[in-house]
């Protein structure tokens, strides 16, 4: 099941923007805390400076490692899969422009390649 990563990011983001909100007035936070504690939670680092103290901030907490550890964990995992489709990409397009090294022409020198401009540079827009 292909899921898009931009619904992944977007349900990752209201999922921080809720318990950052939902940790400020059930803890008594301030906003800073409130997301530190949601990042430092979704995250697995649990640095243990901020601890919910009140019946629904546990309550709370135990709802947002669950759903927010798999959601944080799609999010990497597709930023992953985008870096090496990328780097495919680019490794593809490397070998298709350099990966010539042969000349149908014998009486052109072989130094006389010019090298193509890379897909993304402003030469190319």
């Amino acid at each position: 099941m292909q899921i898009k990563r931009s619904s992944i990011f977007a349900t990752l983001i209201g999922i921080v923007v809720f318990s950052t909100v939902f940790f400020h007035y059930a803890e008594g936070w301030n906003w800073l805390d409130s997301l530190f504690f949601t990042v430092v939670t979704i995250s697995t680092v649990g640095y243990g400076n901020f601890v919910p103290v009140t019946a629904a901030g546990k309550i709370g907490t135990i709802i947002l490692i669950f759903s927010g550890l798999g959601v944080f964990a799609l999010a990497i995992r597709e930023f992953a899969l985008y870096q090496i489709q990328k780097r495919e990409e680019h490794s593809e397009w490397l070998i298709a422009h350099f990966g010539r090294h042969h000349r149908e022409d014998p009486t052109t020198a072989a130094n006389e390649d010019e090298c193509p401009d890379p897909p993304t540079s402003p030469a190319r827009q």
